[in-house]
């Protein structure tokens, strides 16, 4: 079995859970390649640094991988969604970071979540994702987000307008600081901040939820996800803030934008006892009230 290992690095990953974690991965005869610069920040701290692999983007990760196992919070998962791409590589999150909603398991399960990769005793759940298309060149070769697509104005300047059609249909003109646009993946993300409903995974919906809106009736709303969203903007500054999950452009404020579905799906990896009604509960605080 061959898999992958990305991670950020940072503060909140501690040598001791790594080592644990290479070592249940060799204990399992698991052969894993590490991400070039994470490996550059951790090769001097282990003793046998010669005998792993490395690989720096996409075009070297192939249908050989089994899984990426994903170190960090959801950040770092957002951006193993960019590295794999469409190639239908299974991701897993371990939580070294805050909340984690996508990077459900935590780093006190690392021995259970290495045989359950060794014995295949692990559920795959596919997520859609959102596809934005513009009339100039925008994000590369990603231009697609787990989370949500977001448009918002600069830093200080005054609030914008957001024109927004569905399938080409006026829908409403947004005053407000921006709009996001969330798969049902991001729906307790940024959408939830600014009031946004939490969706199921598997919802074949997106949600349209302005940020500050400058109208008290405003209020977000839930659209089947085989509809193509467009936008046109206006403000008194001449540029505005695109972005999808946490990569941004700054772009002219006559640039065309619309999303979509994605075309195809990121598969993340989960352990069989943790659901996503777990995840609510324990992430929200749901069901805890003393009342109960």
């Amino acid at each position: 079995m061959k898999i992958a290992i990305y991670s950020r690095g940072g503060e909140t990953l501690q040598q001791a859970d790594l080592f644990m974690l290479l070592q249940e991965l060799a204990k399992q005869k698991i052969t894993c390649a590490i991400h070039g610069e994470f490996f550059e920040q951790i090769k001097g701290l282990l003793p046998d640094a010669e005998n792993y692999t490395t690989f720096s983007d996409s075009s070297e990760m192939d249908e050989t991988f089994e899984c990426v196992i994903s170190l960090g919070g959801d950040g770092t998962l957002l951006d193993t969604v960019t590295l794999i791409r469409d190639k239908n590589i299974p991701v897993l999150g371990i939580n070294f970071g805050r909340l984690g909603f996508l990077a459900t398991i935590g780093k006190d399960e690392l021995r259970n979540t290495v045989r359950a990769l060794k014995d295949h005793t692990y559920v795959v759940d596919k997520r859609s994702l959102i596809h934005m298309d513009a009339d100039i060149p925008l994000f590369g070769e990603t231009p697609y987000a787990l989370n949500e697509f977001a448009i918002h104005k600069r830093d200080t300047s005054s609030m914008i307008k957001i024109h927004t059609y569905l399938n080409g249909e006026f829908l409403n003109t947004y005053w407000a600081d921006g709009l996001i646009v969330s798969t049902p993946t991001g729906s307790t993300g940024y959408s939830l901040s600014c009031n946004g409903p939490v969706l199921f995974p598997d919802s074949a919906s997106f949600i349209i939820t302005p940020v500050a809106p400058h109208n008290l009736n405003v209020r977000p709303i839930v659209v089947p996800d085989n509809n193509i969203i467009s936008f046109e903007v206006e403000g008194r500054t001449d540029q505005f803030i695109c972005a999808l999950d946490s990569r941004r452009e700054i772009v002219n404020k006559d640039v065309q934008l619309a999303v979509k579905k994605e075309n195809f799906t990121i598969s993340l990896v989960r352990l069989n006892e943790n659901s996503f009604l777990q995840t609510l509960r324990s992430k929200l605080s749901w069901g805890l009230d003393k009342r109960n």
